[in-house]
């Protein structure tokens, strides 16, 4: 099969107005047909539930989004054993070059409606046009990167040769993946996840978050259209507790793939540990959890770009992404320095509805938005200093960019995942402190330095325990195939999305000899 190398397909300018004409008349459109229903899809039929899932605009109160149908757990239950079934007798045994056009067809159709897409979470998730953007653009990557990889892993592999045999290793699919993604990247990550398990396989059992299920609703439907069998890909929303647990405890599930939470990561994980009636197998769990992640300055770094990277990696999507920079490290000379400048650009930041071009919009929900709130009055309690936001905006979940100084290292603000626009600034008195506080937490996804001196780059590459690391650049945004994501300690399994690797979780090796 002859493919075009892989490329990044990269995020549009909107700085040129064709551009941003053509993503307004998206969101004109998207708009327009708000309000759509989705039903679940079992098996290849499209199956009524009693309950349905409301998705909502985060940025206009009460603004839905539109539905999809709530399973429960006789359903959830159904989903495994059809999608186990289908597994047995056909999928597992198409071959990877089927699978992987299957991917490229799909990537194409997205590329087609691109914007579409984009406008979509504009509304479902707040999003801002380049965030937006960024979100359908890494899904598309996804697509061409797995297709690509499935297409380097699929069929036999070479092995030291032995006399008088023929000696080769094939790797397998597993069987049955239920995938479980975050509502943060609701089109990438759930794309990604996704279409990992299909592309090698396996039937996926996607069970979208339930605050962002129409992006992954109209996902399934775009892998429809591409030629995906029904059969191969069912979606059930429904609830973590009732849902959730069933498909993840059920002895027929083969491996779990997770994005969210430590706390539910955790819990997944013990759960997917415990030995089932008829389970054979020990199930694989991908999880990918939490942050509290990092940007050091120190002594000899340029001020302005400094809180210039930090503001960006900060504050993108509301910070509400598992990489955001949500403790700003900076050495004692030039703490009040980039201090100053921090506060100053993000008192320039805008925050509105995704319509009127704002750099943040909403934050996810009313459970969000309290949260957010309660760690900025934490962040005083313990003795941090209030430097700008931290204020509401009326008509949706709306919090402004918010800059607290004077933490220190165990404090609530600089320990615990906020997921919101709520920056902690940290005072280091030397380099030697500032390595000992990027460490000092139990997470491990990115993090970074902004620095001219080559020994303290060198060091970062070496002592800063993450499992992404930046240097000279804002701490957020990596790219399928450029930068494979995944996180140490309690941030996750370090599964590394994007790379070369993650496929092989999804399959296992079977090495033939025969002799002749």
């Amino acid at each position: 099969m002859s493919v075009m190398p892989y490329k990044n397909e990269g995020s549009e300018d909107f700085s040129i107005e064709a551009n941003a004409k053509a993503y307004d008349e998206a969101m004109k459109k998207v708009k327009a047909g708000l309000g759509q229903h989705w039903d679940l899809l079992i098996g290849g039929e499209r199956v009524k539930s009693d309950k349905v899932i409301t998705s909502y605009d985060p940025s206009r109160e009460g603004f839905v989004v539109g539905t999809v149908g709530k399973a429960n757990k006789e359903q959830a239950t159904e989903a495994i054993e059809k999608a186990y079934k289908f597994w047995k007798e056909y999928w597992r045994f198409t071959s990877a070059e089927f699978r992987a056009r299957i991917l490229f067809r799909a990537a194409a159709i997205m590329r087609r409606r691109k914007h579409e897409l984009s406008a979509l979470m504009s509304y479902e998730e707040a999003k801002t046009r380049p965030e937006a953007d960024g979100d359908t653009a890494e899904a598309i990557d996804f697509l061409e990167y797995y297709g690509r990889e499935m297409l380097r892993l699929g069929g036999e592999h070479e092995v030291y040769p032995w006399p008088d045999e023929d000696n080769t290793l094939v790797y397998e699919p597993l069987g049955v993946v239920v995938v479980i993604p975050p509502w943060n990247f609701p089109c990438a990550i759930m794309a990604g996840m996704t279409t990992a398990a299909l592309v090698t396989g396996n039937c996926a059992v996607l069970k979208p978050a339930s605050t962002a299920p129409i992006i992954a609703a109209t996902f399934v439907d775009i892998l429809l259209e591409a030629g995906m069998p029904p059969q191969a890909i069912t979606f059930v929303p429904g609830s973590g507790g009732e849902v959730g647990d069933t498909m993840v405890d059920h002895p027929l599930t083969r491996m779990i793939a997770f994005t969210g939470s430590k706390e539910i990561g955790l819990r997944i994980q013990e759960r997917a540990s415990k030995l089932n009636e008829s389970q054979i197998w020990i199930k694989r769990t991908i999880l990918e959890m939490g942050g509290k992640d990092s940007l050091v300055v120190d002594a000899t770094a340029d001020p302005e770009y400094a809180a210039e990277e930090a503001v960006k990696g900060a504050y993108g999507f509301q910070g509400q992404k598992c990489s955001a920079c949500s403790r700003l490290i900076v050495e004692e000379p030039l703490y009040d320095e980039v201090l100053r400048l921090v506060v100053e650009k993000t008192k320039k930041l805008t925050v509105d509805h995704p319509e009127n071009y704002p750099d943040m919009g909403a934050v996810i929900d009313g459970a969000a938005y309290e949260k957010i709130r309660e760690y900025i009055q934490f962040g005083q309690d313990d003795g941090g200093k209030l430097e700008c936001g931290g204020g509401v905006k009326e008509g949706g979940w709306f919090i402004e960019p918010t800059v607290i100084s004077g933490v220190e290292p165990n404090h609530r603000i600089a320990q615990e995942e906020i997921f919101g626009p709520v920056l902690a600034v940290i005072k280091a008195r030397d380099f030697e402190h500032a390595v000992e506080i990027f460490n000092g937490t139990e997470y491990g996804l990115t993090g970074g330095i902004i620095s001219n001196n080559r020994e303290h780059l060198e060091r970062a590459r070496r002592e800063f325990h993450v499992g992404n690391l930046y240097l000279n650049r804002k701490i957020t945004g990596s790219l399928v195939g450029v930068q494979p994501f995944g996180g140490f300690n309690m941030s996750g399994t370090d599964s590394k999305a994007g790379g070369p690797d993650y496929l092989q979780l999804f399959m296992q090796g079977k090495a033939i000899a025969e002799r002749f």
